[in-house]
């Protein structure tokens, strides 16, 4: 099928384009870009109030299958991600068993292949993420990880940590480490600070995230090796990035919309869904987290969707596993409260998402470009949304996003030329 895009702003931050123009859909390919196209006997959807993108990548999930086919699946995990703006996903491998092993991550893309969004599997740093000796790297790369990660975990050890740094570089794809210093976090739950006091709940140290992420950047230095800092949230963190980037080191970081948008403040209330690893942090860090977002110190925004049920949430807070949702809430998340309100401008969200995580994880995706994969997401940056859980397509509903009002959203995902999902 022909399908043209007809007079949308486009906006393609790889190329630099952005401009209205035409797009054409042909052959699962970008066949044109230009101002105007006549295309016969196309299918044209009027994009004249709407913006086209590249298709958006989510660089950090969780669709707990094999294992946990109760919180998430790759199927489920696929709609939620097509519902939510999203082209292609990369899998975190922490699931049961962990994806330390070509079987595993054949499994996982054997599991995907009948889904329209892309899946690119994660594979474990260490075996059964135990931190104590690398997993079979070279063989999950042959299998078709693009990165590795013991998320869920940090990589403790710095022995392990510079072995796989030292890695890193002969299969050229990056380790991407979740910096937790677990002693120093000594069972906390919430941020330790003048909320976790109020509260009574345990707290946590921003300076257990900030000893992981200097260390990381120190040993990729060293190495020569590609870190990626996950999930960062702190203030400091994106400080000592924003230093690493200066002095050329190959250290990149992503940040999510939850701690872009929330604080500690939002634990208030005891809501289990506010519950999160690294937990919510102060507004000095979060406006750390969005001036790093605006000076091009972060690299993508991802959502590190991490599916629970609710009899698993709806319990005491201290006793709740750690993790929101994020797939089907992020794009009218951030289009309201960071774009809307000048945080950051329309085009670099959109590198925040599409070439920012490819370029991460080496995909070919992530851009417009003739002859290149028709993978396209609409925006529609006036539409007014209510975020409604009961009617996401994730088998889970653990969102601190529930009943916000936003204005911005997700209207289309096309994959391959395939329209997976159609809000119009």
């Amino acid at each position: 099928m022909k399908l043209l895009l007809e007079g949308g702003r486009v906006i393609d931050p790889a190329s630099g384009l952005d401009a209205k123009r035409d797009v054409l859909i042909e052959k699962r390919k970008i066949a044109r870009i230009a101002a105007s196209i006549d295309a016969g006997d196309a299918k044209t959807i009027d994009c004249r109030n709407l913006v086209v993108c590249p298709g958006f990548i989510d660089m950090h999930v969780h669709f707990r299958e094999p294992g946990q086919e109760w919180k998430e699946t790759v199927a489920s995990g696929c709609a939620a991600a097509a519902a939510g703006g999203f082209t292609g996903v990369a899998c975190m491998p922490n699931t049961v068993p962990v994806n330390d092993s070509r079987a595993v991550t054949e499994l996982i893309l054997a599991s995907a292949e009948e889904h329209p969004v892309h899946v690119w599997p994660i594979g474990c740093v260490s075996r059964g993420q135990e931190g104590k000796e690398l997993a079979e790297m070279g063989d999950m790369r042959d299998a078709g990880v693009v990165a590795f990660s013991d998320d869920g975990k940090p990589v403790h050890s710095s022995l392990v940590m510079r072995k796989a740094l030292e890695y890193s570089k002969i299969f050229d794809v990056p380790i991407i480490d979740h910096c937790e210093d677990h002693v120093l976090v000594d069972g906390g739950v919430i941020h330790e600070g003048e909320v976790s006091t109020r509260l009574g709940l345990r707290g946590w140290p921003g300076v257990a995230e900030d000893l992981m992420v200097q260390r990381d950047i120190l040993l990729a230095e060293y190495t020569g090796g590609t870190v990626h800092i996950a999930h960062t949230s702190t203030a400091r963190a994106v400080d000592f990035v924003r230093a690493a980037k200066r002095r050329k080191l190959n250290v990149t970081c992503e940040v999510t919309p939850h701690h872009l948008v929330l604080t500690d403040e939002a634990v208030i209330g005891y809501d289990t869904n506010t519950k999160m690893n690294p937990p919510l942090r102060t507004q000095h860090d979060m406006k750390g987290l969005r001036k790093a977002l605006a000076d091009g110190t972060v690299d993508a925004i991802a959502t590190d969707h991490a599916p629970h049920r609710c009899d698993e949430k709806c319990v005491e807070f201290g006793l709740a596993p750690f993790g929101v949702i994020g797939l089907e809430t992020a794009v009218p998340v951030c289009l309201d409260r960071l774009v809307r309100t000048g945080v950051i401008d329309l085009p670099r969200f959109v590198e925040l998402l599409t070439s920012g995580p490819a370029g991460i994880l080496g995909v070919d995706r992530g851009m417009l470009a003739e002859g290149g994969p028709a993978d396209v997401t609409l925006l529609d940056t006036e539409r007014r949304v209510t975020i409604q859980a009961e009617e996401f397509e994730s088998k889970s509903s653990n969102s601190p996003f529930d009943g916000w009002e936003c204005t911005g959203t997700n209207v289309m995902t096309i994959v391959g030329g395939r329209i997976v999902d159609n809000k119009l």
